[in-house]
């Protein structure tokens, strides 16, 4: 009698053919985060696109006659202190707080992206060592200076306004974007693929452009969507002190600062600029939360 065939019986296995249930569930969460942030970053953005070409109201019209109202069909949001629709200037601060999170994090990964690969490149040259290390420790340098020092330095210098709120909030970021490129950029010369390239006499360079910057683009598209949302708490928070966006034009966080005198009366006014902060540094954290979970091989469900 013969033994039946063990490749029949794996075939003919349901249970090894499909795949587990913590497998399903762990695919599912993986595009939870990407899909829950972008649908928060598409409103965000929506929300200031339209803003270009419609809103309720003019930003600056004052009605004192319709001032500190509740939601109402005229004015879904209310109204503030002066009879300003606070719809409209949600949708105008929406321009803002992209704008800032925009310049910011161009600041931070057009300098320190070349920073952090310099310093790899240099740290796999003997004589280059120190210098890689140099870069690195004034790096370090930068980061103990946050956005906020930053910005009162600024402020001091020049005057407060959006410009030196970006600035600053794209100067402190640097230092991230230089780390995560440093690290990427060191696993990219470690491979095989690299020691071909030079084998074959590429100039660093062109190892650089060719090969570096292609395979670490995912890791500081993450750093850039998680670094958006700093900038937008950042900017916020300089504005709620008088250090960002200056009146009159529409910011959340002045509306955020404009408010602390009715929170016991009408806390509406609070509620939904700080409502609009928190769902655009959810949406870019969780996009950014996405963004890592796709670029980042571990994660992969095998």
């Amino acid at each position: 009698m013969s033994e039946p065939n063990p490749r029949d019986t794996v075939a003919t296995d349901p249970a090894a053919a499909a795949p587990s249930a913590p497998g399903r569930r762990r695919r599912r969460r993986l595009g939870a985060p990407l899909l829950i942030g972008g649908v928060l970053v598409v409103l965000i953005v929506a929300l200031a696109l339209v803003s270009f070409v419609w809103t309720p109201y003019d930003p600056g019209a004052v009605d004192p006659a319709a001032r500190l109202e509740s939601a109402s069909p005229a004015h879904p949001f209310g109204t503030d202190r002066f009879g300003r629709d606070t719809l409209t200037w949600i949708m105008y601060g929406a321009r803002i707080t992209l704008m800032v999170g925009v310049v910011a994090v161009g600041i931070a990964l057009l300098i320190g992206t070349p920073i952090g690969i310099l310093a790899a490149v240099f740290a796999q040259y003997p004589w280059g060592g120190w210098i890689g290390a140099a870069i690195m420790r004034a790096n370090d340098i930068l980061l103990a200076f946050p956005a906020l020092l930053l910005a009162i330095i600024f402020a001091a210098v020049y005057q407060p306004g959006t410009g030196p709120a970006m600035a600053a909030v794209g100067i402190a970021s640097i230092p991230g974007f230089a780390r995560v490129a440093r690290s990427g950029t060191l696993q990219v010369l470690g491979s095989d693929y690299v020691r071909a390239a030079r084998a074959a006499n590429r100039s660093p360079g062109a190892i650089a452009v060719v090969h570096v910057l292609p395979n670490i683009a995912g890791m500081v598209i993450v750093q850039a969507s998680v670094t958006f949302a700093i900038a937008v708490l950042a900017e916020a928070g300089l504005s709620f002190l008088g250090l960002g966006t200056q009146a009159p034009v529409p910011s959340w966080g002045r509306m955020l600062q404009e408010s602390q005198q009715f929170l016991t009366t009408h806390p509406e006014l609070a509620l939904w600029p700080g409502l609009f902060i928190a769902l655009a540094v959810l949406g870019f954290n969780l996009l950014g939360d996405g963004l890592r979970d796709r670029f980042d091989p571990k994660m992969e469900v095998r």
